[in-house]
């Protein structure tokens, strides 16, 4: 841990203000009646020994308010998820993907996608996959934008034979450094495949006796932030094809319910010129569905109450993760349904949780719009890599 992380006392500050004050910042409370969907990217969960014992028992409390929780940048080692698993208690249980975004073996930042549920609500049934492009697809994509992708690869192709060439003389010892291979740095034409599989598993969530419980599939992604904003579109363009092509029909799943959770990296830090652009992908789609289905991605929205989108980054400059609805089913909260959002304490409501400010009230240190530039800098360097650079982000929703 660096020197500049919060201290044991600081730990020992932050706790007592969060048991006292967590709802104040946007933690939902435990509400009987209701289920709390959730999403998190926890930067880079990897070992247990990443992270003090302070850190993973306050990520512990913010968890366990959450019936079923969607985790980003879960690592190869599992071990801090584990933990934080077992820091939440015994009444929750995790499922988890393998690596993606890296080959086996070769360099780059691979990661895995997790839930996390409390299993006396939310039981988890039999479906559980990554989403993929198969390879027919993508051969069809090549077959017709094939010359576009070839310009597009031409230069990363002409530094990676030079880079061949050099890292062979460095083998015969012509050369005494060996030579950086080129950072993969293209901007596609078109879209071919995720970065990282998105993830999806079929749920369950429990009423009241003699009610159906509500069954869907719960998709865990981790868009493409990129070089390129191009890329990211693209991606997040994709996963709404696959999705909407998926509600077009039955799949013979019995689960024709999804909700999307993830850091879609969406660029959306001007809503109201990228609210629109994001709606006409979805109303491309739309005449197609059937009647009774429903698209709702509520944290595009201002909250009834609130002056703003809600920002879901630490530096609360973006809204890079979402929550989305895509649903027959008509107890699910809907679209048209938005100023409804809040009225009632089993819901439906949504929000985000403002750790980062919980901290600066708990330690003294002011408003964080009043820092300088200098005094940001130095506040979030303190927790953005033990805790997280991102928010969590939650859905309440009534038991049916």
């Amino acid at each position: 841990m660096g020197a500049k992380e919060f201290t044991a006392d600081d730990w020992k500050k932050i706790h007592a203000h969060f048991d006292a004050h967590a709802e104040q910042y946007g933690l939902p409370p435990r509400v009987y009646g209701s289920a709390v969907l959730a999403s998190f990217n926890i930067r880079k969960l990897g070992k247990q020994s990443a992270r003090s014992e302070a850190c993973w028992d306050f990520l512990a409390k913010v968890c366990r308010r959450f019936d079923l929780l969607a985790v980003q940048e879960v690592m190869e080692d599992l071990g801090g998820f584990w933990h934080l698993k077992r820091e939440m208690g015994r009444e929750f249980a995790l499922i988890v993907s393998d690596t993606t975004g890296v080959f086996p073996g070769e360099q780059g930042l691979g990661e895995r996608l997790g839930f996390v549920y409390n299993w006396s609500m939310v039981s988890r049934r039999e479906l559980a996959t990554d989403i993929t492009y198969d390879r027919s697809k993508i051969l069809d994509t090549l077959a017709r934008q094939g010359p576009e992708i070839v310009v597009a690869l031409s230069g990363y192709a002409a530094e990676l034979k030079a880079w061949e060439a050099a890292d062979a003389a460095y083998r015969r010892k012509e050369l005494t450094k060996r030579p950086k291979k080129p950072e993969f740095k293209v901007e596609l034409p078109t879209f071919l495949t995720f970065i990282r599989s998105p993830f999806c598993v079929a749920f369950e969530v429990n009423g009241f006796p003699s009610t159906k419980p509500y069954k869907f599939l719960a998709i865990n992604a981790h868009l493409y932030f990129g070089n390129y904003v191009e890329d990211r579109r693209q991606e997040f363009q994709a996963l709404m094809q696959w999705i909407l092509q998926r509600m077009q029909g039955d799949d013979g799943t019995g689960y024709p319910d999804l909700f999307l959770l993830g850091d879609l990296n969406l660029d959306f830090d001007n809503p109201e010129q990228d609210r629109q652009r994001i709606t006409d992908i979805i109303e491309a789609h739309r005449a197609e569905l059937p009647k009774a289905t429903d698209v709702y991605f509520p944290f595009l929205e201002v909250r009834p109450g609130c002056s703003e989108v809600f920002k879901t980054n630490a530096r609360m400059s973006e809204t890079f993760d979402q929550i989305g609805l895509f649903t027959r089913d008509p107890r699910f909260p809907r679209a048209a349904q938005h100023c409804d959002m809040g009225q009632g304490p089993r819901g439906p409501d949504y929000g985000v949780f403002d750790f980062p400010r919980l901290f600066a009230d708990a330690l003294g240190l002011g408003p964080i719009a009043s820092m300088s530039s200098k005094d940001k800098a130095g506040f979030y360097a303190r927790f953005e890599h033990e805790v997280s650079d991102h928010l969590p982000l939650w859905l309440r929703v009534p038991l049916p």
